[in-house]
């Protein structure tokens, strides 16, 4: 009997960890979105360079402006705002995770 009873609760156990995951709140588009343009600036800034954004900071603390990847044509192309977040790389990103 015991053994009915804890098996019954380990299964228990199991099927209310599957439904907790399984409800686990999606991000919305926007947070998405913001995911996005992080793993961008993050994958820029990990080659050395400081300057992925115009929001970004400079090796000497001034902003970097025209300066910044995303301002010069040509080379490296990060996504540094939502509006550069395309519906189909929102719908990409989900697939994926």
């Amino acid at each position: 009997m015991r053994r009915t009873t804890h098996l019954a609760l380990g299964l228990l156990a199991i099927v209310a960890t599957g439904d907790a995951v399984a409800r686990a709140p999606e991000l919305t588009d926007g947070q998405i979105r913001r995911t996005i343009i992080q793993e961008s600036v993050a994958a820029y800034l990990a080659t050395g360079h400081p300057c992925a954004c115009p929001y970004n900071s400079a090796r000497n603390g001034s902003n970097c402006g025209a300066r910044s990847a995303y301002s010069r044509p040509g080379g490296a192309a990060p996504i540094c705002y939502p509006s550069d977040v395309t519906d189909g790389m929102v719908l990409d990103w989900k697939r994926k995770r």
